[in-house]
């Protein structure tokens, strides 16, 4: 069993249709076998306080990085949480993306391994959602208001598990301890300005809800990475080696048929631009959060000769993604450098 990423606290992705291992981006054409993609629980789980959580001391500065005070060791067997600053701003539920500025802490040693750029726009974006990220963080976050500071400490059941985190950080069994800072809830669509669209790429409609149904033209699939901006934000610009968080949809040009998506799950989906594929990470470098692109990517710049026979894409295949942006940050350090 593969030991978990410590980046973002991420579970193995909800999808590996479009993204890459989580250990790194293997090279066009590569598959690793796929989870099960999961949704949302429709409710919060009962998360309480509890003597352990009630140890930790942690100061109330919202918006700065936390001082925090662990009488080490500290263990529980079901993840306690404990609000530290109530917020009054919109209430986080299941499926929510949101954002959060985090501190992470071994909780046997009262290490910090990992942190957020707090007052530098970096928040990170934590999908509430099992299937996507550890169980622990998940409860740390969900049903909480924005502008609040929550405390947790994580059982290793519901954090790193028996295997320790991939850097030897936390190590097999042990507990951790979670600073987060409610900053935002983030959009479900791009909130940009549309763009007319380009002759020759495929037409795009959205629903209601902002989901697209993409129609393929009746020509041949071009040669050449195509992009085009359909909806123009005006947030912060993907870089490479960013987080972010889109709605996406993948559509096969040879059948027209969707392969994998976001708006199906229910929930965007969260990843580095180092974990997709060339052609995908190409459009996003470089465009504006609150962007909706289409991408017609090439075989060479998708998965390859090999194709992915799990999604039904063949060696020659030409794949199109239509593509919310939603929100980018820069990764969070590891250590307390």
């Amino acid at each position: 069993m593969r030991r978990r990423s410590l980046s973002l606290l991420a579970a193995i992705p909800a999808s590996v249709l479009v993204l890459a291992a989580c250990a790194g981006a293997p090279a066009p054409g590569e598959s690793t076998p796929a989870p099960s993609a999961g949704s949302a629980s429709a409710t919060c789980a009962d998360t309480s306080t509890g003597d352990a959580v009630e140890s930790v001391s942690v100061s109330d500065d919202i918006g700065a990085a936390p001082t925090v005070e662990i009488p080490t060791p500290v263990t529980v067997d079901t993840t306690e949480r404990r609000t530290v600053v109530e917020g009054d701003g919109d209430e986080t539920k299941p499926g929510d993306t949101v954002g959060v500025e985090l501190t992470v802490y071994g909780a046997a040693t009262g290490t910090q391994f990992s942190q957020t750029a707090y007052g530098e726009g970096t928040a990170q974006q934590i999908t509430v959602d099992d299937s996507q990220f550890i169980p622990g963080l998940v409860r740390t976050i969900e049903c909480a208001a924005v502008g609040s500071r929550i405390v947790s400490v994580v059982p290793a059941a519901d954090a790193f598990g028996d295997q320790g985190s991939e850097g030897g950080e936390v190590a097999p069994g042990d507990s951790i301890v979670i600073v987060a800072d409610i900053v935002s809830i983030l959009p479900t669509r791009a909130t940009g300005t549309p763009v007319d669209p380009t002759p020759g790429l495929p037409e795009v409609e959205l629903d209601d809800s902002g989901a697209p149904t993409v129609t393929i033209p009746d020509s041949d699939a071009p040669t050449e990475l195509q992009l085009a901006v359909l909806t123009q934000g005006d947030g912060d610009t993907v870089a490479a080696g960013d987080n972010v968080t889109v709605q996406y949809e993948g559509v096969i040009w040879r059948t027209g048929e969707v392969f994998d998506g976001s708006w199906d799950r229910g929930t965007p989906s969260s990843f580095n631009t180092e974990q997709v594929v060339p052609g995908f990470k190409q459009a996003l470098v470089g465009q504006q959060v609150g962007s909706q692109v289409i991408v017609v990517i090439p075989p060479a710049l998708g998965y390859g000769e090999a194709g992915n026979s799990q999604a039904g894409i063949e060696g020659t295949d030409t794949l199109v993604f239509v593509v919310d942006i939603l929100a980018t940050s820069t990764v969070p350090a590891a250590g307390t450098d």
